[in-house]
């Protein structure tokens, strides 16, 4: 039988058992400007701050305004475009993002930097809540997982190559030039996505339920729990590694370090899409382990500088596929209440990483930076916990929900 004697539903099925990786890896893209644009100024202070005529702390609430943006706009934002086209929404949040990279670079007012950085947030809690599902809607059921891997790739993309780029960009030219890098790449990512990701109808006035809802689903609280304590967990300890280097006399070895996290952090990436299908738990419980024995080596064992880098290469190889599996858990336990599932763990994920930013300075300043990864391996117990007793929803022993 020829392919034109093939039924039409047959060539589709077809189709789709290929992962449209054009499509996929322009997610991806959108995820890496997403991160990158949240963590940019990290590297940037001295720069900014001379600019904005602000001090260096001040500048550093540049990346907590865009986590407040991103965190009090997800939910609500995601229920009143819930019937929006999804290709449509997609685009409208990187506008959003090549305008309030733009403003951002051309500003030389604190305040107005500020309103694009919460604009930025705004466009970002828009995407988060938006991208997840779409990787899930290309493919078949057998593949989400993969799917979600690759575009959740952009994190870890962002963290160990986007960071160190842009600030030697903005080292090299000027800190303007790594924004307006930023949006014209948002602009060539426009582009794409609208050549290349197909579109989707949104969800119709008569399927949508409250945005809370989804917590009465069983699952969902579990991991929405699991994504709250682990990123603050995480957050702890990553928001200060710089300072905590310092104070086990490796300062100058902070950029080999992130380096090491960041390429266990993608070898994470392509084992978790690579199992993910048939290994979420296990993946899940996996990943808390190994953060967990990460932040025992740096407690106790931190005055050795192999072992140092060992836990760094742990830490990442845990905590890489962390954003996939907490993503795909989330829209399998939702069901029909999947992007509500996800807009609130875009919520929570921000809190949590401004939670940690906090926690982890009080830590700080009351028992200094050998405290931290202690904090990691408390709050990591309770995770463990509850990963564990999610056995039939939220992170099954069966794969019965993807059927």
């Amino acid at each position: 039988m020829t392919t034109q004697q093939l039924p039409a539903e047959s060539v589709e099925e077809n189709k789709k058992q290929r992962l449209p990786m054009a499509a996929l890896l322009a997610l991806a893209t959108a995820v890496f400007i997403t991160s990158l644009t949240e963590t940019l100024p990290a590297g940037l202070l001295p720069g900014m701050s001379a600019t904005l005529h602000v001090s260096e702390s001040a500048t550093g609430q540049t990346v907590t305004i865009y986590a407040i943006g991103t965190a009090l706009t997800a939910i609500p934002l995601t229920a009143a475009t819930a019937g929006w086209r999804r290709k449509h929404l997609l685009l409208t949040a990187l506008v959003g993002f090549a305008l309030a990279n733009t403003v951002t670079a051309l500003s030389t007012h604190y305040p107005l930097t500020m309103a694009a950085r919460f604009v930025a947030g705004v466009a970002a809690g828009l995407a988060w809540a938006l991208l997840a599902g779409y990787a899930r809607r290309m493919v078949t059921a057998e593949q989400e997982g993969k799917a979600i891997a690759i575009a959740m790739a952009g994190i870890p993309v962002a963290l160990s190559l986007g960071v160190p780029t842009g600030t030697f960009l903005g080292q090299a030219v000027s800190w303007q030039a790594a924004f307006l890098a930023m949006s014209a790449l948002t602009v060539a990512l426009i582009l794409w996505i609208t050549a290349a990701v197909p579109d989707y109808a949104g969800q119709r006035q008569e399927h949508r339920a409250p945005m809370f809802r989804a917590l009465r689903v069983p699952g969902v609280a579990p991991v929405l729990f699991v994504t709250l304590v682990f990123v603050l967990a995480h957050t702890i300890l990553y928001a200060y590694i710089a300072t905590f280097l310092a104070q086990i006399h490796m300062a100058d070895s902070t950029d080999l370090v992130l380096l090491v996290f960041g390429g266990a952090s993608l070898l994470s990436i392509w084992l978790t899409g690579a199992l993910i299908s048939h290994r979420l738990r296990g993946l899940t419980i996996a990943g808390t382990l190994l953060v967990g024995v990460a932040a025992a080596l740096l407690a106790i064992v931190a005055d050795s500088t192999p072992l140092v880098y060992l836990a760094v290469f742990l830490w990442g190889l845990g905590w890489g596929g962390v954003p996939t599996l907490l993503q795909t858990a989330a829209g399998q336990a939702g069901g029909d209440q999947a992007d509500a599932a996800q807009a609130m763990l875009v919520t929570l994920w921000n809190v949590a990483m401004a939670g940690g930013g906090i926690a982890g300075g009080v830590l700080l300043d009351v028992l200094g930076a050998t405290s931290l990864p202690w904090s990691v391996l408390v709050l990591l117990v309770p995770v463990l916990l509850v990963v564990a007793g999610a056995r039939a929803h939220g992170f099954p022993v069966t794969r019965s929900s993807l059927a």
